[in-house]
Order: structure tokens, then C-alpha cells, then sequence
């Protein structure tokens, strides 16, 4: 039922975007002048440039900051983000950007997708402040990483916590034949389901499905446990051929730059944001955004990306021998001429 619902909300999506290609939102539909994908970025946004973007976060944060207007001459928003939905959209050539976390970058170079990040953001004392935690179903007994041993694991192949089980298995000395793989998709609330009916007995459960699990199940013996890997990345990534168009390129360094800005707002601005986006737009208890902005921290978004492909090659190392898939270079999958873009915006916005 959840793989269904999935592919439902996928095509209600799609759907949608091919409504907003016909009013002039269409992610082909570029035709601008041809861009090599070294050449300096342009810097002024030509009359009539559209670019589809899957950020719809980032969209409120514009919103609420009264920002939008900055964006919105060349910007449609599409209602969706994450690996899934913006990869079929981009083969859809529905999208031009889409909000990811670490794999799908990765996921959809190896299905043939041709790719580029474009903006990254972390989390300052990343381990601390994790994005996601182990949840342990009722009743079983799992107090360090050395007993994950014959668990089952929930595992979603193509997705952050797919990589981050991995992660952890290669931290506790484990391998994949120590424990016993559920397939299931990491959408909503079905590990923490999963969990609590023992389907699986681990899952890496993040956001506010952390908080709600162990207030709904922690009274039968639900628990979590810290992974202490950085899980944490965060980026905006588009089709190279956008970027090989110059104008689709000028607007996508211009919502880049936004995008940054945008960033240190919900930074500064608490309040607001979990009024405006997580009460408001997500339906969550005003103590539910407040856990969720407590356990973010801060953002990191640095002009220097070498740390951040340093470790995602030894992601996709770690993928292609667990996936048989082929190693390809990170370095290749980030277009270093926006490196600085967003953390240039966020200072200049501060003067």
C-alpha cells in the first residue's frame, strides 16, 4: 500500500507539472543560448526565462521573509522535492532544480541522468545534530551499533537512510549479511509504522517522527540510538542541460543566491518559521517545530566545497560496492561555479 500511495502522489505530481508546462513553466522549453558547462555564469536573468523548481521549503521561507518577489519573475515552484519525485520530473523534463539530500545526486547518475549540484547546506556540529536516529521497535534491545547484529533492518535502496544503514553497518563492522534487509520506501510515517508492528526491528527514522515515536510508543519499550555519522547534506541539483542554457543558468544562479539567503533567515527567525511553516503550511504542534528547530542547530553553507566532495566520494564508494553500481568521481556530480554563490548572498545580505 505504500509503494501505491507513493507512485499516486508521484503522478498527481507529475500530473501538475505538465499542467504548469502549458502556462509557460515547461522545463524544456528553454531555448536559450547554448552554455558550456565551464563557462563563466551569467549574471543577468533575460526577459521571459522560466525556470520549474522543486523547493518547497525554501518557497515559504521566501514567503515568509518577504523575499518572493525576488524570484518569482523567473521562478515556478513545483510542489515537490526528494530523490523520487525530482528525478522522474527531470526525465519528464518537468524540473529544472529540486531540493535532495546526499543520494540522488549519486542514484540518478547511475540510472543516466545527467546532473549537477548546484547549492549544498549542512549542519554545524553535524553529529550532535543529526537528521536522523535509529529507532528501535518495542521490546527489542539494541543499546550500541554492535547490536544490530541479526536485526532486521528497514532499507530503502536510492535514498539517504538506505545509505545511512550502510554507513552504520560499515561503522559497527557489520556487513549486510550480519543482518536481514525489509525493503521498504522511507516516505512519511512507514518506518516508524514498521517499527511499532515489528515488521523490522531498526529503522532510521528522522524529522519530527523521531519526537512522535517515542511519545506514541516509548511507553511499550520504543527507543533510539545515536548512529554518530554525519548525515547531513542537503543540496539543490538540476539537469546539465539546464545549465547548458544561459538564461535557465542566469536563473539559477539568481535562486541560488536567494536560496542562501533564505537559509540564514529561517536561521535568525525561529519564531516566524515555526509559526509560518511547520504550524501553519505543515500542520505540526508549535512543540513539534520546536524540537525540529532545537535538533537543526544551525546551518553550515560554506564557499568551499572540497569537504563536502571528500566525503561523498567515500559515499559512492561505499554504494558502488555494496550496489555493484560503477564509482564515478563526486567531484563530477558538483558545478564548482556556484561554490560560493549562496554564502557570497548571505554576506552581502548582511551588510
Amino acid at each position: 500500500m505504500p509503494k501505491k500511495k507513493s507512485f499516486l502522489v508521484l503522478a498527481a505530481a507529475l500530473s501538475a507539472l505538465t499542467v504548469l508546462s502549458g502556462c509557460g513553466g515547461d522545463a524544456e522549453a528553454g531555448g536559450g543560448q547554448k552554455l558550456a558547462l565551464d563557462a563563466a555564469l551569467p549574471t543577468e536573468v533575460p526577459d521571459g526565462v522560466k525556470i520549474v523548481v522543486g523547493d518547497p521549503a525554501t518557497q515559504k521561507a521566501l514567503e515568509l521573509s518577504g523575499q518572493i518577489d525576488k524570484v518569482s519573475k523567473f521562478v515556478q515552484f513545483a510542489n515537490l522535492s526528494g530523490g523520487p519525485q525530482t528525478t522522474e520530473a527531470f526525465r519528464a523534463k518537468a524540473l529544472d532544480l529540486g531540493s535532495v539530500a546526499e543520494i540522488p545526486p549519486i542514484h540518478a547518475t547511475w540510472t543516466g541522468l545527467h546532473v549537477k549540484i548546484v547549492a549544498s547546506k549542512f549542519r554545524q556540529d553535524a553529529i550532535n545534530h543529526p537528521i536522523y536516529q535509529l529507532g528501535v521497535a518495542p521490546g527489542v534491545q539494541v543499546k550500541s551499533l554492535a547490536d544490530l547484529r541479526g536485526k532486521k533492518i528497514a532499507y530503502s535502496p536510492g535514498q539517504a537512510q538506505g545509505a545511512l544503514v550502510l554507513k552504520v553497518l560499515k561503522k559497527a563492522g557489520l556487513t549486510k549479511d550480519d543482518v536481514k534487509f525489509v525493503e521498504l520506501p522511507s516516505t512519511g510515517d512507514v518506518y516508524s509504522n514498521a517499527l511499532a508492528a515489528k515488521q523490522v526491528e531498526v529503522a532510521p527514522i528522522g524529522g519530527v517522527q523521531i519526537k512522535r515515536y517515542l511519545t506514541k510508543y516509548g511507553k511499550d519499550g520504543a527507543s533510539t540510538i545515536q548512529h554518530g555519522i554525519r548525515d547531513d547534506a542537503g543540496h539543490l541539483y538540476g539537469p546539465t542541460e539546464s545549465l547548458e542554457d544561459a538564461g535557465k543558468a542566469a536563473a539559477i544562479r539568481a535562486y541560488v543566491a536567494a536560496w542562501g539567503v533564505a537559509q540564514e533567515w529561517i536561521d535568525k527567525h525561529p519564531k516566524e518559521w515555526i509559526e509560518g511553516y511547520y504550524v501553519k503550511d505543515q500542520g505540526l504542534t508549535t512543540a513539534d517545530g520546536e524540537w525540529l528547530v532545537e535538533n537543526a542547530g544551525h546551518p553550515d553553507i560554506s564557499a568551499d566545497w572540497s569537504e563536502a566532495i571528500k566525503r561523498q566520494q567515500e559515499t559512492i564508494e561505499l554504494l558502488a560496492k555494496e550496489t555493484g553500481n560503477k564509482v564515478i568521481q563526486a567531484a563530477d556530480l558538483y558545478d564548482l561555479r556556484f561554490q560560493s554563490v549562496a554564502s557570497d548572498a548571505i554576506k552581502a545580505a548582511a551588510k
